[in-house]
């Protein structure tokens, strides 16, 4: 087959990865790509935007499987037009694609569905948003409504908080992201991430994964889209995973496709494991990044399939095998992320922590520059590990990350750190 993969960061060289490792692709071909994914296929410079021009592209280069990697074109609408024009696509439809793209569409979807999440408001004008605040007492949560590539949720600690972060947002601070807020009950539990490949009717779970959101170490500074991730999540049990398909994932589908848009491709569940059992903090409906960094790795079922029976609607007979072993990514981001990243500062000794053992580098926010590797992002580089444990994983990871030589990133130094306590007490 010839695969087309939509999309540029460490999400889509792990899944370039995955894919040209599969039997059943001939020519893998990355629009717009980075330098990783030009090891895994063909970059190519297609602006994604341009619906009628990837439409064109595929017809052109006969492409058989369309996979999306990142929300934005999704809740364009992409998928639409690649399946109005019979090629077959990974991902959902514009209206399916509102799970992510529009926060009130997903907690209204849960009260409507009976789907456990945290008890919220929806506003369009500051002073309503503020009264609610008020009401509700801090700590409290306030969200941009739209796409903010994860970055617009603030955690406000005080009334205070929450008042600046509902002037920033209804005064353009995420764009058009921030015409509506949702604000939303602080949660006291642990983070998970979750995801499922889904057909449209069925869903298959795939393994767990958890993240770490704050920039700085002992989960301190703000919001980013990422700092790394391990995987599997030892807070996720089995009877865990059946809980969430049961009250969260399969009543999401059900409910989608009473509203007309089944959902197909991957369903991401960020949730909160809370005293009272799992509830969903928001939805993404794309695989996450980084834990697809640490996904890819340790699945050892072939992807592609996969994606063929996400598409065609046939998940129910299907199975996928996993890894025993852990993975963990840390992410190399630039410095002044995640505010104003300096780009441009040269990268070296990818190579010497691409040739350890159980490590893998993938890129994110890089680009070629003559001879030499360039941050040309935020996020930058995603070095795994993989081990027998989460700590064993840790440890080869950041023997990577020490391999590479680059003033002009930072990392955090402490990814993993609640798995490996949880392995030590253990």
């Amino acid at each position: 087959m010839n695969i087309l993969l939509i999309g540029s960061g460490g999400r889509e060289h792990a899944l370039a990865w995955a894919i040209s490792g599969s039997p059943l692709c001939d020519r893998l071909l990355v629009a717009p790509g980075n330098p990783g994914t030009a090891e895994c296929g063909e970059n190519v410079a297609l602006d994604i935007a341009d619906h009628a021009a990837v439409v064109a592209f595929c017809k052109q280069e006969k492409v058989d499987l369309v996979v999306v990697g990142p929300e934005g074109p999704l809740v364009a609408g992409i998928a639409d037009d690649l399946v109005a024009a019979g090629i077959k696509t990974f991902g959902p439809s514009k209206a399916a694609a509102q799970l992510e793209g529009s926060k009130g569409f997903t907690k209204e979807l849960c009260a409507e569905f009976n789907i456990p999440t945290a008890a919220f408001g929806r506003f369009g004008d500051a002073a309503s948003a503020k009264a609610y605040v008020r009401a509700q007492g801090a700590p409290i949560v306030i969200k941009a409504d739209g796409l903010a590539a994860g970055k617009g949720v603030v955690m406000a600690q005080t009334l205070d908080e929450a008042d600046a972060a509902i002037e920033m947002m209804f005064s353009g601070g995420f764009g058009a992201a921030g015409a509506e807020v949702v604000i939303e009950e602080w949660m006291i539990g642990e983070e998970a991430s979750f995801f499922a490949l889904c057909d449209g009717s069925h869903a298959l779970p795939l393994a767990s994964a958890q993240d770490h959101k704050r920039v700085g170490d002992g989960d301190t500074g703000p919001n980013t889209g990422g700092m790394g991730a391990y995987s599997p999540a030892p807070v996720m049990t089995k009877a865990l995973e059946d809980r969430v398909m049961a009250e969260i994932i399969a009543p999401t589908l059900a409910g989608m496709q009473k509203r007309g848009a089944p959902f197909k491709g991957v369903l991401f569940a960020g949730l909160m494991i809370t005293a009272q059992g799992p509830k969903l903090i928001e939805y993404n409906v794309r695989f996450g990044d980084p834990e697809c960094e640490v996904l890819m790795p340790r699945l050892k079922s072939d992807i592609v399939p996969a994606f063929l029976a996400a598409c065609d609607g046939v998940l129910s007979s299907f199975d996928l095998r996993w890894l025993d072993d852990a993975a963990l990514t840390v992410v190399l981001a630039a410095r002044g992320y995640p505010a104003t990243p300096e780009k441009g500062s040269i990268i070296r000794g990818i190579e010497k922590a691409e040739a350890m053992d159980n490590v893998l580098v993938f890129h994110a926010g890089t680009k070629q520059s003559g001879a030499d590797i360039v941050a040309d992002g935020g996020r930058v580089l995603n070095v795994v590990g993989l081990g027998k444990t989460v700590s064993e994983a840790q440890q080869r990871a950041y023997a990577a990350v020490d391999a590479i030589d680059w003033p002009g990133g930072f990392c955090r130094r402490d990814i993993g750190w609640q798995a490996v306590k949880r392995e030590q007490e253990g």
